[in-house]
């Protein structure tokens, strides 16, 4: 890509980022009621009864009003309705990302299975967790208001190639920088272990 571009891809994500609203769920309190038998699987696919969601229009519509809150459960929320929703892992799945500026002046975007944008920096962190049974790593991004997208596989391969080890304190540390931000997922011999 040339630098106009780069320029032109990452001005349009923005522009996609401030043109998407979504309802402000984080400011209603309804009654709760209830839960419902509607859960997001580890691939972002929605159930509804135990059956698949197919139409992506009502995915889209339902991922606007879900919030996660302090007690550790997800919810659909509407101003006058709050109902419990199951997620086995993160409400959302990042099935692209985009580089701008290989290196340490990188800004790393990356776009949700139901076309949420998001740009990772400080508001918006990467982060990298272990599975403590088969040590398997499982990246995520904050996409807004403590819901997060598990990263797929194969992104995960591609932020993983973009990544370097930086010494922290005297430590080797392996992560990616975006937006200035260094994004550590750990100490290099915990992550690439043989």
């Amino acid at each position: 890509m040339t630098g106009a571009e780069t320029q032109d891809g990452l001005s349009s994500i923005i522009k996609h980022i401030k043109d998407k609203k979504h309802a402000p769920v984080h400011l209603w309190n309804p009654d709760f009621c209830g839960d419902l038998d509607m859960r997001i699987a580890r691939d972002g696919t929605w159930y509804y009864l135990g059956s698949p969601i197919g139409r992506k229009a009502l995915v889209t519509l339902f991922s606007g009003v879900i919030r996660y809150d302090d007690d550790g459960k997800y919810y659909l929320v509407t101003p006058v309705e709050k109902i419990g929703i199951t997620v086995d892992d993160a409400p959302f799945v990042a099935v692209e990302m985009f580089c701008e500026n290989p290196g340490k002046e990188q800004i790393l975007s990356f776009r949700t299975h139901v076309d949420d944008f998001v740009i990772a920096d400080a508001d918006h962190p990467l982060r990298l967790a272990i599975n403590e049974k088969n040590d398997e790593p499982s990246p995520y991004i904050l996409v807004r208001s403590n819901l997060e997208a598990l990263i797929v596989r194969s992104v995960f391969y591609d932020l993983v190639e973009l990544g370097i080890e930086e010494n922290i304190e005297g430590v080797p540390h392996f992560g990616v920088w975006s937006s200035g931000q260094f994004f550590d997922f750990g100490l290099m011999n915990d992550i690439f272990k043989e």
